[in-house]
């Protein structure tokens, strides 16, 4: 991150100042509000579903080579683990710090899952976290199960999100040359990592025909974003609250086999510094923390943050729904 300046702190304040004066939003919040949709991204949205589900067609009934399918569900774990590694814990949240082998890395793995840019993805982040489950979150959960899954991309942004998303301290991201590469070549290079790239392999290394392998592609990246999504969604309306009761985020052990580890999801916005993003995050499935302490080990991650064990205590038994799992004879209760 670039030093600052006298003019960026002056820029800083200025808009601290400036985000005071509007209205507090307490979640869950949601006012009177027109849906406007964006008739341009449903279509697009509806030839990426259309696709997919012919390419699951064609997987079912055209016999595509076994390499091929093993290939895209390979693509298909690089894909969630760039966004949950790179984007979410790394990028966002600043939960650790990364040399450039593991930056370089994560933008391409980030790229296989074509979710705009990591600039635009860690903006509307991090007014999620900061506004959660009100007008100025960009998919506010109190919307219902369907506007924070998909739906939030369909329409025009609520005002609050435009208004209150200027203020979003985003001078480390823009001060990063590889976010500040991929945003200013968003178009043909995560398109290209997304799309063409996990086409063309198949096609020239085993010579998988092109139909299924443009229709494959578009299979595993349409199933990427509904993994992704289900975090938005499923994570804000199913399961306990252990350390926060008054927001909708919450924590399920069941989702949390499916989005790889991200499933602790109020532990998430009570400590979302923490690189874990659960509190026994390395004793349930989360493979994005194993990766993480690899790549610590390896000398690509460091700095790895973590909150320590009164704070949590202390969180959970002032806000807690008083389901908090302490020790390792209790992790057989149900969540």
């Amino acid at each position: 991150m670039a030093p600052n300046t006298s003019k960026d702190v002056i820029d800083v304040d200025f808009e601290d100042a400036e985000e005071s004066k509007l209205e507090k939003l307490v979640g869950p919040q949601a006012g009177p509000w027109k849906y406007e949709i964006i008739y341009g991204r449903l279509a697009v949205f509806g030839y990426f579903h259309l696709a997919a589900l012919y390419g699951l067609y064609l997987a079912l009934t055209a016999g595509p080579a076994w390499s091929t399918i093993i290939f895209h569900y390979v693509v298909f774990l690089f894909a969630i683990i760039g966004v949950y590694l790179g984007l979410h814990r790394l990028w966002t949240h600043n939960a650790f710090k990364a040399k450039l082998p593991l930056q370089i890395l994560m933008i391409f793995w980030t790229s296989l899952t074509y979710q705009f840019s990591a600039l635009n993805w860690i903006r509307d982040h991090r007014l999620h976290h900061k506004y959660t489950d009100t007008d100025a979150d960009p998919h506010n959960a109190t919307r219902g199960i369907f506007f924070s899954h998909i739906g939030w991309l369909l329409v025009k942004k609520h005002p609050e999100v435009k208004r209150r998303g200027k203020f979003t301290d985003m001078r480390d991201v823009k001060a990063n040359p590889i976010l500040r590469f991929q945003d200013k070549w968003a178009v043909p290079f995560i398109g290209s990592i997304c799309f063409i790239i996990p086409t063309l392999i198949p096609m020239y290394f085993w010579n998988e025909g092109l139909n299924v392998a443009w229709h494959l592609s578009f299979l595993r990246f349409v199933l990427s974003l509904h993994q992704v999504f289900l975090v938005n969604s499923y994570a804000h309306s199913v399961g306990t609250r252990p350390y926060d009761k008054r927001i909708l985020p919450t924590d399920n052990r069941s989702l949390n086999y499916i989005v790889l580890g991200e499933g602790f999801h109020n532990f998430h916005h009570a400590f979302p510094w923490d690189y874990r993003s659960a509190e026994l995050g390395t004793l349930f499935f989360n493979p994005t923390t194993w990766l993480i302490e690899l790549f610590a080990k390896i000398g690509w991650a460091y700095d790895l943050k973590t909150a320590s064990k009164s704070v949590i205590e202390g969180r959970a038994q002032r806000t807690g729904d008083g389901t908090r799992v302490q020790n390792k004879s209790d992790l057989n209760v149900n969540s």
